[in-house]
């Protein structure tokens, strides 16, 4: 007697974590159309470098936003996109709390970091990520008991 297979579905924390970054990204996105904005107004000084850091916030924040779409809807390549991003968020929170005026959005955005973290390397995040990969002999929870 063989047990089932391990389930395919995707687990709920992978799913939070998906629509945290989906978030994270959105704002990126927000960001880049209000200096776009911004600098067609003429607020800037530099439009030049508004319109710079536009280009470079669409594209980040593109990025980000479709790799958190493809995590809540259960595909495994979003979850690089999604580390990346929060392992490159940690030294912006830490600027936040700790160079700034903004220790606040420093802790919330700490917050939303850790949490995303957690959610992507808990057990049954890893077991996901690794039913693509493993071996149907491998697996542990083929084994008979």
């Amino acid at each position: 007697m063989s047990a089932s297979p391990p389930s395919t579905a995707t687990p709920l924390p992978v799913r939070i974590a998906g629509a945290l970054v989906s978030v994270e990204g959105a704002v990126a996105v927000v960001v880049a159309v209000v200096l776009v904005v911004r600098g067609l107004a003429g607020a800037d000084e530099s439009v030049v470098n508004g319109f710079g850091s536009a280009i470079w916030f669409a594209v980040l924040g593109g990025a980000v936003l479709t790799g958190g779409i493809a995590l809540v809807l259960g595909h495994r390549w979003g979850r690089a996109l999604a580390l990346v991003a929060q392992l490159l968020l940690l030294p912006v929170v830490w600027s936040l709390l700790t160079d700034s005026d903004r220790p606040v959005l420093g802790t919330v955005l700490g917050v939303v970091v850790v949490v995303v973290l957690v959610c992507l390397f808990c057990p049954p995040a890893a077991r996901w990520m690794v039913t693509e990969y493993a071996d149907p002999d491998d697996r542990p929870d083929d084994r008979p008991a």
